[in-house]
């Protein structure tokens, strides 16, 4: 489990160390100047060894960031306080971003549910939330969410149509499915990483489209289903028309039909009221019965 340490602050240790350079220094004129050079060259010796302790003890953590520590492997904690402290020089400080990073991942080519090619892509939103998991646990926790957010989309897609059809009524679909789709996708990179000590912070589809092998074909059937649509509710609208126009003809006594009279008259009101282009009037001169 990830362990949270503070360790001492750097600012005495970096005072030590310039006291040490100081001392190094007058050491080194002394060695020059003086008869007892063994004395001097120790402590030029001793200086040099406290410098080398103290600079490899120092580190700086930056906001959002973090070092998880470890001493002849075995993992001693994780810093993520801000600022110049002092560690054990022994240890080994690993560094990890905190920060929330974007993976645009590239244009993926599968199949749907229905076995239609597609292609889709996805933005993801993730950061580090455990230190310990995505030091250890993972051999590259960055490649590790590359890898699993490919595994991801591409098992949505083949979890899903792409779109409904007359024959085909899924609950969801990749293209109407909106924040549905995106919180299944959310949901399952969220579980995928979790062992890598990743939080997902957003996940959204960002491209989603036919293949152009079949992009043509499913546009012409797209718009054969919306031209049947609009047809069948324009014969709709025409029946009732029809059907009103009959029944005030006959509630107002304005004219007498007979079947047939009333056949052609639905048949003509048809033509006009469903044709495509604008009927072209016939006067009759003669009588209604002629």
């Amino acid at each position: 489990m990830e362990k949270i340490i503070k360790p001492t602050s750097g600012y005495l240790a970096l005072f030590i160390l310039l006291l040490v350079i100081i001392g190094g220094v007058f050491s080194f004129y002394g060695m020059v100047t003086s008869d007892n050079k063994l004395l001097y060259t120790i402590l030029i010796f001793l200086c040099f060894l406290t410098f080398i302790v103290i600079v490899k003890g120092l580190i700086i953590v930056n906001p959002n960031h973090s070092r998880v520590l470890n001493l002849f492997g075995k993992y001693q904690g994780t810093i993520k306080a801000n600022g110049l402290f002092f560690i054990n020089p022994f240890y080994t400080a690993q560094r990890i971003s905190l920060r929330s990073e974007n993976l645009q991942g590239h244009t993926l080519k599968v199949n749907d549910k229905m076995g239609n090619p597609i292609e889709i892509g996805a933005v993801v939103v993730w950061k580090v939330g455990d230190t310990f998991k995505a030091a250890y646990d993972v051999q590259s926790y960055s490649d590790y969410v590359r890898v699993q957010s490919e595994a991801a989309i591409r098992h949505l897609a083949v979890s899903f149509a792409y779109d409904n059809f007359e024959d085909q009524h899924a609950e969801i679909t990749l293209r109407e499915g909106g924040d549905a789709v995106n919180g299944i996708l959310e949901n399952e990179l969220t579980e995928r990483l979790a062992k890598a000590g990743i939080q997902v912070e957003e996940a959204r589809i960002s491209h989603l489209a036919y293949a152009p092998e079949i992009a043509g074909a499913m546009l012409q059937r797209q718009q054969a289903t919306a031209i049947v649509a609009a047809r069948a509710k324009i014969v709709e609208g025409a029946v009732g028309m029809v059907d009103m126009a009959l029944t005030k003809l006959s509630e107002e006594n304005i004219v007498e039909l007979d079947d047939e009279k009333k056949a052609a008259m639905v048949s003509n009101l048809m033509v006009v009221l469903c044709g495509e282009k604008a009927a072209q009037p016939i006067v009759n001169t003669g009588t209604l019965y002629n």
